[in-house]
């Protein structure tokens, strides 16, 4: 008897090779899992979005390159319009800015990272070189500065404030990485996703740079996930050249009608963030006295917690109705759980069961 042919796949080994992205959804009261703005976009900027939308002939393509929606960030950020690209979804854009600049070349960040960087690397077959961050989770300088002489121009990511740490660095340092990288050719990217609530911006760096790009997105500040869009700032020419990997008509009526609604009225954002810096903080003093536990701090909409135990921290958490994410198989993050900051109630809940582990 002769055994069947072995079966051969056309897809890619380096697919293959990559666990899908390592998310599970928990049904708890308390959704602290996820990095969400907890609060729902106001109903009355939803029927304002939805006038907007009504009015759209839904038979026709959306623009192009999302045209409309680009003029209206540009308005927002003081930026030219040809500088502004967009998707659905700023891990959108972390895929192209790997098909740009990464494939056959080198993707350079710091570990631990924002999965998607590393995710998309591999995928893609990037060279991934990982720098660790110092023990007080600040940007590596000068393992960084070594690494870019080291191998041949790529990506870098600078992730300010970081995640998963939320940690801010201190903006001399943030300079001194990207100008070196901007100067060796690299194609540097500052991921500011959680940007307002550390209250930083580094536009500056981008205007001084060749190629030098902000990253942000409306998942967080503005509370806007469930709608996808993420966006980046650059200069003309690397934003013309990017703009060329993102697919024709990306960019739909709904999401058009929503973040220029959004847009409109940033009044409503602000104040969420900070509430949310607020509730961060008084997180931070009520946990602040724990026998074995540590509330780390950060300058984002979350937080990890420092336990000796993080699976036993986490089935806690769990069994009080509240997800929140294990960090602790990641570099330097051992025991700690990453938690999002919510509502001023499910913060309440959160405390009460913080100081009861």
């Amino acid at each position: 008897m002769t055994s069947a042919p072995t079966q051969r796949s056309g897809v890619r080994q380096a697919v293959r090779d990559i666990p899908a992205y390592p998310f599970t959804p928990v049904n708890v009261p308390y959704k602290l899992d996820q990095n969400e703005n907890p609060y729902d976009f106001p109903a009355e900027l939803k029927q304002k979005a939805a006038e907007r939308l009504l009015a759209h002939p839904w038979n026709r393509y959306p623009d192009l390159h999302a045209d409309t929606l680009r003029s209206a960030i540009a308005r927002f950020e003081d930026w030219d319009a040809a500088g502004v690209v967009i998707t659905p979804g700023s891990n959108v854009l972390i895929k192209i800015l790997t098909e740009l600049a990464g494939i056959g070349q080198t993707v350079l960040t710091t570990d631990p990272t924002f999965a998607v960087y590393t995710l998309e690397a591999q995928m893609l077959g990037a060279k991934l070189v990982l720098t660790p961050l110092n023990p007080d989770f600040s940007l590596p300088v000068e393992a960084t500065l070594e690494a870019l002489d080291a191998h041949e121009p790529g990506v870098l990511y600078v992730t300010q404030p970081h995640a998963p740490t939320g940690h801010s660095d201190r903006p001399e340092d943030v300079r001194r990485v990207v100008e070196a990288a901007d100067a060796r050719g690299w194609v540097t990217v500052i991921d500011e996703a959680y940007y307002q609530y550390a209250g930083t911006d580094y536009r500056d760096l981008v205007r001084a740079g060749q190629n030098v790009l902000s990253l942000r997105t409306f998942s967080k500040g503005w509370g806007l996930a469930g709608v996808r869009a993420g966006y980046l700032l650059t200069n003309t020419a690397l934003a013309g050249e990017l703009q060329k990997l993102v697919s024709a008509f990306t960019i739909n009526f709904l999401t058009q009608a929503v973040i220029e609604t959004a847009l409109e009225h940033p009044e409503y954002m602000r104040g969420r963030v900070a509430e949310a810096v607020a509730e961060r903080q008084r997180i931070f003093e009520a946990t602040r006295n724990h026998p074995t536990c540590q509330v780390l701090p950060s300058s984002t909409n979350f937080f990890l917690l420092k336990t000796p135990d993080a699976d036993a921290a986490y089935q806690h958490l769990l069994s009080h109705g509240i997800a929140c994410r294990r960090q602790d198989k990641l570099r330097g993050l051992e025991g700690c759980l990453r938690i999002s900051v919510g509502k001023p109630h499910e913060n309440d809940a959160l405390i009460a069961a913080i100081n009861s582990l």
